[in-house]
Order: C-alpha cells, then structure tokens, then sequence
C-alpha cells in the first residue's frame, strides 16, 4: 500500500469513528489518548479508562450507562492486555466494536492513539512532497 493509499483509508477511518462516536463513547486509555482523538476533531463522548478503578468497577460501571461502546486500547502489548480484559468483563452486557483498533494497527506505524495525529500529519507531508 502506497503512503497516498495510507492517508486516504486513514482520514475515511477517521471520519467513520468521528461519525460514530457522535452516538457511541470510545473508551481509551488515558488524557493523552483523549487529548489526540479531540485533535483528529472527535467530538461525541470519550472515556478513560485509567481513574484508578480496577478493570471490574470500571466495566461494571460502563454496563449500567451503555449498550455498546468503541474500545480503542492502544495495539501494543499492553493495550492488548487490558483491551482484552474490558472485552471480556463486558462480554454479554455491552458490545464492544474493536473495528477501529484492529484497522489503525494496520494503517498506522506508530502503536498508540495518541501517536495517530502526528503518524497522520507525516504520512500528509510525505505525500506533498514536503
């Protein structure tokens, strides 16, 4: 896949999980994953997940206000991990859409949602030519 290609299916992505998330909250991390989804100008509701609270409360709690959600874990190992874990905590209570999480491993080369704006900037300058 070309680095034009790459940037393409990356902005239609986003504007998909832009779309989305107006409806549906995306939970994350942490403040910097946040921080970059409101940079890639999502609007609708983003959750962290690190508040201290243990895997259990934090999905018991998302259970009784939602009834599905956009896990976007950072795909890293540890994000794996713990993407895993909510999943499975909140299996048959709320459905999780991982789409978004496993389509960004593939287009991007950094392994963080807060890496993806500036993995996208590059990937923009590059096509330029600057």
């Amino acid at each position: 896949m070309d680095d034009l290609q790459t940037v393409e299916e990356l902005e239609e992505l986003v504007r998909q999980l832009s779309e989305e998330n107006k409806t549906i909250p995306i939970i994350v991390e942490g403040a910097k994953d946040i921080a970059a989804l409101r940079r890639l100008e999502l609007t609708g509701e983003i959750i962290s997940f690190n508040t201290g609270q243990s895997v259990s409360d934090f999905c018991d709690i998302i259970a009784q206000k939602y009834r599905t959600i956009i896990l976007l874990t950072d795909w890293d190992w540890r994000g794996g991990r713990l993407g895993s874990s909510i999943k499975k905590h909140l299996e048959n209570r709320v459905e999780c859409n991982i789409r978004y999480r496993q389509m960004l491993a593939h287009l991007c080369a950094c392994r963080t949602v807060e890496g993806i704006p500036s993995w996208l900037q590059t990937l923009r300058k590059k096509v330029q030519g600057e």
